[in-house]
């Protein structure tokens, strides 16, 4: 499955999906524009973990694993006897570190969950709206879990950036 993307544009979100619409939209939204620095800022960010990220918008480049899928090599780190024991599993390694990930995500608790896009919100908020006012209180409201007092504290903000308060369900 493909990363899922936000693209904003100042304040304004104005896409948001896998990497290839982000990319599409981006590139359109450049060209659009009579200088590249003209506008408001373009920036795009990880919807999962509300990171900042890059896009290459050069032609990707042919590499690695399996791009159609989804997989990317990453490196990851482990003691001797936790490659060994990962080798001698049906399928190897790579293949018994998404079955666990996986078994990891679907018992995954609620709380867990809305402490992530807590999290995720609060990156993006920094990155975008870090200098408006009411900004400390509405951090403080997203990790009381106050929506009204966020409301409030957010109340001359841009729609999209107040929509990103997590709500307690999914």
């Amino acid at each position: 499955m493909d990363r899922q993307l936000l693209l904003f544009e100042g304040d304004r979100r104005i896409a948001a999906g896998p990497e290839a619409e982000i990319r599409a939209a981006l590139l359109a939204r450049r060209a659009a524009r009579a200088e590249p620095e003209a506008g408001p800022r373009l920036a795009v960010f990880e919807a999962e973990s509300g990171r900042v990220t890059d896009i290459d918008l050069r032609d990707p480049p042919r590499g690695r694993g399996r791009p159609r899928l989804g997989v990317t090599p990453r490196e990851v780190t482990l003691l001797p006897r936790d490659w060994d024991w990962l080798a001698a599993q049906p399928g190897g390694a790579s293949a018994t570190l998404r079955r666990l990930v996986e078994a990891a995500r679907r018992t995954e608790s609620p709380t867990s969950r809305l402490r992530l896009r807590r999290d995720a919100a609060y990156r993006i908020l920094t990155e975008l709206a870090g200098d408006r006012p009411g900004y400390e209180e509405a951090m403080r409201a997203l990790f009381r879990g106050d929506h009204g007092a966020f409301a409030a504290a957010t109340e001359g903000w841009a729609e999209d950036l107040r929509a990103l308060y997590p709500e307690d369900g999914a």
